[in-house]
């Protein structure tokens, strides 16, 4: 059993953004991260062309700001770069490789006792935790709308999370699902590249798509089509609440909070989110986060 005060469960922008502020009080924590690499979602799980869709002066994280020759929509290598350079700054190290299986507040000792899987060694650690802060993201898995005949499909049916360029789909047809940032951008790289492309923008998509019959998508219009190709830009989902076993003072079944923001970010017992508003609002979870572990431990000194 690792004792620790605060533990942080996610690597992403929240979690690093949420240790820094930790930082600047001195209040030591323990951030485990189940991939082998901090902010996955933009290292790996990103299309090419993707570019910050808010101005940078809207995207920083605490205490530090962006080069003053950044452009005004920061570039997905840009963006990662400024990741590791604040990781460095603020001296934040990972427990790569470590799923958090289970999280519970234990009544009597007054701790988060947390189980987490050594996904390297094949073995079980475990965590007592003043403090829990979840920082897995909005964004942990993706979120495929259930079409009937999908599992038909004789093309490639992929999540936008695996799509990074519309060069393999030169010369082909490609229905993409969603039409959000990511799906009018992926929509343009596609057809940028030469693929022949047309976009679902209605919602939900179940009530755009009928069925899916080998290459042939059937639309409720009466409409079949053939494509060679499916991006699904239909996002993500919280996964939070599968492993986080009493946290509903703060998280609703879909692992997302139940309170509005700016309310949102703190539950009981000293659990805590950062990152999952569904609007931004990264800098001041974490800074609010921190505040309160920090009056929090004055309280008990006091």
């Amino acid at each position: 059993m690792e004792n620790v005060v605060v533990l942080i469960v996610g690597a992403g922008p929240a979690g690093l953004a949420t240790a820094a502020c930790l930082t600047q009080f001195s209040i030591p924590y323990v951030i485990v991260e189940r991939e082998d690499y901090s902010v996955s979602l933009w290292r790996n799980r990103a299309y090419n062309r993707l570019k910050l869709h808010l101005a940078k002066e809207f995207c920083e994280l605490p205490h530090m700001s962006y080069p003053a020759d950044a452009p005004t929509y920061i570039p997905k290598a840009l963006f990662v770069k400024y990741l590791d350079d604040y990781m460095e700054r603020f001296d934040i190290q990972l427990k790569y490789l470590t799923s958090v299986e289970s999280s519970k507040y234990e009544n009597d000792k007054k701790c988060w006792s947390s189980v987490a899987r050594d996904m390297a060694k094949g073995t079980t650690m475990n965590f007592a935790a003043k403090f829990l802060v979840v920082a897995s993201g909005e964004n942990s898995a993706e979120n495929i709308p259930d079409i009937p005949g999908l599992h038909s499909f004789s093309g490639e049916a992929i999540h936008s999370s695996r799509y990074k360029s519309g060069k393999s789909f030169s010369g082909k047809s490609v229905l993409v699902i969603g039409s959000g940032n990511s799906g009018m951008e992926i929509a343009y790289d596609l057809a940028t590249h030469g693929a022949n492309t047309l976009i679902v923008i209605q919602s939900p998509v179940q009530g755009s798509i009928s069925k899916i019959m080998g290459n042939i998508v059937k639309f409720q219009s009466g409409d079949e089509i053939p494509f060679d190709a499916i991006v699904f830009a239909t996002g993500y989902k919280s996964t939070a609440n599968m492993w986080l076993k009493n946290g509903e003072s703060m998280l609703n079944d879909n692992g997302l909070p139940t309170k509005e923001y700016p309310n949102h970010w703190k539950g009981e017992n000293r659990l805590y989110c950062a990152g999952l508003a569904r609007i931004g609002g990264i800098v001041a979870d974490a800074k609010n986060i921190a505040d309160d572990i920090k009056s929090v431990i004055g309280s008990m000194c006091g």
